[in-house]
């Protein structure tokens, strides 16, 4: 019996990964991760010449793109960028606090206003901005296997839970960021999109050049005091791969260690 051409038969169609913020937590554990899985992946950032994300391009083929993700016409030009250059994206990760610096750890009577809102625009505008975009390309994405066209996932702060003192902008742009992924799941999900929220509700320890794991404020992580952006990178995984029927909305992490 004459077996079939192996040149005859379609090549699988790989997942297109879009992560916007790049950094070496989260952003750079996603992009690794998504790669070994055979993904196609994009990294955005304002300075997308940081070391490394020079070196996740050189070790695992990721794209890397200038972003200001507060900026429409930037977010939409990325997009048409990674559609051009890999295709049009099946999982896109907003991974933007937002924070502006100089307003944490201010009374409500100190905030500065213009910081109040350049934190607003860092996190929940420019959420909106890319949430918007990935679901314009994902309602003309063929349903995959499971009947999914795509997953968005918005990364999330415990400020979206409970509002600490002294952090009046950062807990209004996080609660502002989970009622937008909170709607858009509401509308978007029984298009065939999964929209999540994730609240981490911890401080994140990213590998270090010695190998130890450490937070610039927190210090270096101690018996898994701080959330592993690998974990973390997994749960994303584990949120695209999720089947239709039990799609998760909110996930809040937190080490085993974490008071809440």
């Amino acid at each position: 019996m004459t077996q079939p051409d192996k040149t005859d038969t379609p090549a699988p169609v790989q997942n297109v990964a879009l992560i916007v913020g790049g950094g070496p937590g989260i952003s750079s554990s996603c992009a690794r991760l998504f790669a070994d899985s055979g993904m196609r992946v994009a990294v955005a950032a304002r300075t997308p010449d940081k070391s490394v994300l020079k070196a996740l391009e050189a070790s695992h083929g990721v794209r890397r793109y200038a972003c200001d993700a507060s900026d429409p016409a930037a977010v939409a030009l990325l997009f048409q960028n990674v559609v051009r250059d890999l295709g049009s994206p099946t999982f896109v990760v907003h991974n933007i606090d937002g924070r502006v610096p100089d307003i944490f750890g201010k009374a409500i009577t100190d905030a500065e206003p213009a910081l109040a809102l350049a934190t607003l625009r860092n996190s929940a505008f420019s959420a909106f901005l890319v949430g918007q975009q990935a679901a314009r390309l994902m309602r003309e994405n063929k349903p995959n296997a499971r009947g999914a066209k795509g997953t968005i996932i918005f990364t999330n702060a415990s400020a979206a839970l409970k509002g600490f003192p002294k952090s009046g902008a950062f807990a209004m742009a996080c609660h502002a960021k989970a009622g937008l992924a909170q709607s858009m799941a509401r509308e978007l999900m029984p298009q065939g999109i999964h929209v999540a929220n994730v609240p981490i509700d911890a401080a994140i320890g990213w590998t270090q050049e010695d190998g130890t794991r450490a937070h610039r404020r927190a210090g270096t992580t101690v018996d898994d005091n701080m959330a592993d952006p690998d974990c973390i990178a997994e749960v994303y995984l584990q949120l695209h791969r999720q089947h239709r029927s039990t799609w998760a909305f909110e996930v809040a992490l937190r080490p085993w260690t974490e008071k809440w």
